[in-house]
């Protein structure tokens, strides 16, 4: 299948060296964008579960890019943990009180080698409202999430806002307010 572009003079071509020169300016903002989370941020988490009342939660993610000298995509390490609240983990076996996720930017699209509500890989959409927040979409294993993350004031703070459905069933309203602890740029 091949992509048209037009120049602005005469026919429209069909060219490779337009979509690669399309696709490097998508991935540059993308990565640019997961550059500027690069550090430790303190989690305040508010999760609503169906008719439940809302539950309060701190934790810790540090991110990390991973140098892989890959030109293709770029590595990032998610490691995450909570230093109190373990019965939220107890009562809430699907969720893990610490973790690590190592994922790939490539294009458009975010490989997970594993999720935060599974063990199972899991591939994501990524689309860019702009230069400040991303939306991901992803599905794994009869679940559906759909998060909006958003930095803040020069990378201050960050908000995200995450919708889990399980069998096409709202399961899980999450709302995260960051602020970034430690920034190693």
């Amino acid at each position: 299948m091949a992509i048209s572009y037009s120049s602005g003079i005469g026919n429209p071509k069909n060219s490779s060296e337009g979509i690669d020169r399309l696709r490097i300016n998508f991935d540059s903002n993308l990565r640019r964008w997961f550059n500027r989370n690069i550090g430790l941020w303190h989690s305040r988490r508010q999760y609503f579960f169906d008719d439940e009342k809302p539950v309060n939660l701190d934790m810790f993610i540090n991110v990390e890019k991973i140098n892989d000298n890959n030109c293709e995509f770029e590595t990032y390490r998610f490691k995450w943990w909570c230093e109190d609240q373990m019965d939220f983990f107890i009562k809430r076996s699907t969720f893990k009180s610490e973790g690590i996720i190592t994922v790939r930017l490539q294009g458009h699209q975010l490989f997970r080698e594993s999720s935060y509500l599974s063990d199972s890989s899991s591939l994501s959409s990524v689309r860019q409202v702009d230069e400040h927040e991303l939306i991901f979409e992803s599905n794994y294993d009869n679940w559906y999430i759909l998060e909006h993350t958003r930095l803040i004031d020069q990378d201050k703070f960050r908000s995200r806002v995450i919708y889990s459905w399980l069998n096409d069933k709202l399961k899980i309203v999450e709302n995260h307010h960051e602020i970034r602890i430690k920034n190693p740029n």
